[in-house]
């Protein structure tokens, strides 16, 4: 799509950057909308030092937290994974961290990870090498590279010549979703991933372990829906700049302190007054591996949309649904898989006329008037599947726009003059 030159107004300041500590929080992170929000005894509000946190977390490539949660007990390990799907139930039940890798983001300069891998690709794989080359991935026990596309694959395999003392290994998942022929596969993947889990921690992975383990990502994907409807529902309330620092946290954060960081979160959020806004309301859509710049989400919203619904974090909410917790675990766990996950891109969709109808369907739920596909530069399986769905939009008539982005993009006035173009569209025509 061509570029467009009208923007739309609604300035705002961009949130602060600071330390956070447990003790004290010293960050601003306040409302991007100048809203005055409820004050802590500390004169903050209390979403401030829950977004300040997040974004301590965020800006970390040292990855401190990982750090020091594995040094606190001898044994511990933790065990990285790219994006967009990884069983982190059998991470967690083996004791261990499961840690998401998402590339460096704008933060860092590539070097040597440009003499790994061509220009001509995505830039994330270039990135994640240059974060295990200069040692900041120097404490990772394990490495798992899900089914994305090619450049992942071969990332595996990269990825255990250069560092050979790290377990890695190239996780697939099923492309046929009967129960007797993708799900034995996937049940057999699972266990061999089980065994390598086993390895690593010392110890076998029992069944029950698995079951609790469940259980606590059940009360994961919970919250993270709720947060999720609530921005749906109220989006001046919890901008998509934070509900993504909240949900990036949870890369990072044990499962449990990520749950009760999002009660938190949502507790806040509710009691805050915050100024609502004739925005747009969109979809934004292909940003299931390579994550874009933070200013990249601002820039949108500032535009005059409001983001309904994405897919940013897809691992948070691959299963749509609670996992049984009770019977055997790593049948409930391919059966979820293949029966009650999320569709994107990256995953094959067997019934041509189901393709794109997730989109129609996430439109429908988060009662959007447009859909923003945003792409990183070079992904193949959101840029080959992109104008398929653009076609089934059409057909249902839901406007869309498209741009591409790399994840260390630094000019972001244009992408804000196209959305901005974009929502001004929806609120002049959309009704004509």
């Amino acid at each position: 799509m061509s570029d467009v030159s009208s923007s739309h107004s609604g300035a705002t300041a961009p949130v602060s950057r600071h330390p956070w500590s447990p003790d004290q929080v010293r960050g601003s992170g306040d409302d991007d909308e100048g809203a005055s929000p409820r004050q802590t005894e500390n004169g903050r509000s209390a979403t401030a030092g829950i977004v300040a946190r997040c974004q301590t977390l965020y800006d970390d490539l040292s990855f401190t937290y990982a750090r020091e949660w594995k040094a606190a007990v001898p044994g511990r390990a933790v065990v990285g994974y790219m994006p967009f799907y990884v069983p982190r139930e059998l991470i967690h039940a083996a004791g261990a961290l499961p840690l998401g890798v998402l590339g460096g983001g704008d933060q860092l300069e590539v070097i040597h990870g440009d003499a790994y891998y061509q220009s001509y690709i995505c830039r994330i794989p270039r990135s994640t090498i240059e974060l295990g080359i200069t040692g900041r991935l120097d404490f990772v026990d394990g490495m798992l590279f899900p089914s994305i596309c090619d450049v992942i694959r071969n990332l595996s395999g990269m990825w255990k010549i250069m560092f050979p003392k790290v377990k890695s290994r190239y996780f697939d998942v099923p492309q046929n979703f009967r129960n007797d022929v993708g799900g034995a596969f996937y049940v057999n993947e699972l266990n061999e991933l089980r065994d390598m889990l086993a390895g690593l921690s010392g110890h076998e992975i029992g069944d029950d372990a698995i079951r609790a383990s469940i259980a606590s990502y059940n009360e994961n994907r919970r919250l993270v829906r709720e947060v999720y409807q609530f921005r749906a529902e109220q989006p001046w309330k919890a901008p998509s700049a934070e509900v993504y620092l909240l949900m990036r946290a949870g890369m990072t954060l044990a499962v449990e302190e990520h749950n009760q960081m999002m009660r938190d979160y949502l507790a806040a959020a509710r009691r805050e007054d915050r100024p609502r806004r004739d925005n747009s309301r969109v979809v934004v859509t292909g940003v299931f591996c390579e994550q874009p710049p933070l200013s990249l989400i601002k820039s949108i919203e500032l535009s005059g949309c409001y983001i309904v619904d994405d897919d940013f974090m897809l691992v948070n909410r691959w299963e749509q649904s609670d996992i049984p917790a009770e019977g055997d675990p790593i049948q409930n766990l391919a059966l979820a898989y293949l029966h009650d996950s999320a569709d994107t891109s990256a995953k094959y969709e067997p019934d041509q006329e189901k393709k794109g109808l997730y989109l129609v369907d996430a439109v429908k739920r988060s009662r959007a008037e447009g859909v923003i596909f945003a792409s990183p530069s070079f992904c193949d399986p959101a840029l080959l599947e992109r104008p398929m769905l653009q076609s089934v939009l059409a057909a249902h008539g839901v406007p869309c726009i498209a741009f591409k982005y790399a994840e260390n993009s630094a000019q972001m006035q244009p992408i804000r003059e196209q959305a901005g173009t974009f929502a001004d569209s929806i609120k002049l025509w959309s009704d004509l």
